[in-house]
């Protein structure tokens, strides 16, 4: 639950900023057709939005349809894909942060002089970017966190995650609320790496179960004896960190490597460009 309420904080967060960025630079030109470009911009969202949607069912259709060992294979890809995803959004954002304003508004100033159409593309990807990012990384968690004894948790922590983002961003919006963007965005990067080493942890089991890595059965431990994954401790460790009962030795290498190294390149001071 804890898991999916960061993923849907922080992505919603940042999409709920970027469409109000849009809206707040049409209003603040005062265009003669704010009514309809504002109109574009919401057709924009709500098409990146059924996207995603589609994007979340598309994939939970298609794992429930495959066979078990093409269930394997389609999971370890998919947690693969979403490890490098996210890992590419989060240093993303950490580069382009300072700048998104910028960046957003010179793109809605372009596509006024093109139209509304123009403007609702520009919308759409810009959204469609953080949507198709949560869909695929939610789906990866879920799987991580095994929706067996999860129950209805990661679901209920996702929802209440995008609803908190949403009234942040219109309080933001409306500024109601002073939010340090920085460090919000600093904090969340780094639970989305440790989030993102899980899911990596779940993609090497997978590909283990297929006999593509060796070392399934050499656990570096086993709880299942005192503490199982359906136990709330258990799915409480195994969707924030990618515990597993069971975890070998190259699932343990692996989520190290990746945490060790993605928090350090991550957490690096920002290189000065030295003036020649």
């Amino acid at each position: 639950m804890l898991s999916n309420f960061l993923i849907g904080l922080r992505e919603g967060l940042e999409a709920a900023l970027i469409v109000g960025i849009l809206i707040a630079y049409i209003v603040k030109t005062n265009q003669a057709s704010k009514r309809k470009l504002l109109t574009a911009v919401w057709i924009g969202v709500s098409v990146a939005l059924a996207a995603s949607l589609a994007l979340g069912g598309f994939l939970s259709f298609t794992s429930a349809e495959l066979s078990p060992r093409g269930e394997e294979f389609f999971a370890g890809t998919t947690s693969l894909l979403a490890v490098g995803l996210v890992t590419w959004m989060v240093f993303w954002m950490k580069r382009a942060a300072r700048s998104l304003r910028e960046d957003l508004q010179g793109k809605v100033e372009t596509a006024l002089s093109s139209g509304p159409l123009t403007l609702a593309a520009a919308a759409f990807f810009a959204v469609l970017r953080e949507g198709l990012e949560t869909s695929l990384f939610v789906y990866a968690n879920f799987r991580t966190i095994d929706g067996e004894g999860a129950g209805a948790g990661p679901a209920i922590g996702l929802t209440i995650g995008l609803a908190l983002a949403v009234f942040l961003g219109w309080a933001i919006y409306r500024r109601a609320i002073a939010l340090n963007l920085g460090t919000f965005f600093k904090i969340t990067g780094v639970a989305l790496i440790v989030i993102a080493a899980g899911v990596l942890s779940y993609g090497v089991h997978e590909f283990q179960e297929l006999g593509w890595i060796p070392g399934a059965d050499l656990y570096i431990w086993d709880t299942t004896s005192w503490m199982t994954k359906e136990s709330i401790p258990g799915s409480i460790l195994a969707g924030t960190i990618g515990f597993d009962t069971t975890t070998s030795w190259w699932q343990f290498g692996f989520w190290g490597l990746y945490l060790v190294v993605t928090l350090q390149a991550y957490l690096a001071p920002a290189r000065k460009k030295s003036s020649v």
